[in-house]
């Protein structure tokens, strides 16, 4: 009477395929860099992953000049060219991920 949906009940057996974490794909390490904002009077962080050849050590600069409060907005751009402004007074923390460790999430591997 009603044919059988793929998928359902075990009618087709597709097996779900798992695609390769960063880390496995560039042998290893991470060649990125993770930035986490926190923003006072804010619910969430703002997450960014810069591009691969973003230089840590120039961020790092930028980051201390807008919370010593030489400059009043700190700009980033994100690996999809996306510029992102946060004012240097809203800042409550900043976060950057190491460039050599993995971010685990879940169990496994």
């Amino acid at each position: 009477m009603f044919d059988a949906l793929p998928g359902v009940n075990g009618t087709a057996n597709h097996s779900r395929r798992r695609r390769p974490s960063l880390s496995r794909q560039r042998g290893g390490s991470l060649d990125h860099v993770d930035v986490r904002i926190g923003v006072t009077q804010a619910p969430r962080e703002i997450n960014l992953e810069l591009a691969d050849d973003a230089d840590r050590d120039d961020l790092k600069a930028r980051i201390e000049a807008a919370l010593g409060g030489a400059t009043d907005t700190l700009w980033i751009t994100d690996k999809r060219g996306n510029d992102v402004a946060v004012p240097s007074a809203k800042i409550a923390y900043v976060e950057l991920g190491s460039a050599e460790s993995t971010r685990k999430i879940g169990f496994g591997d």
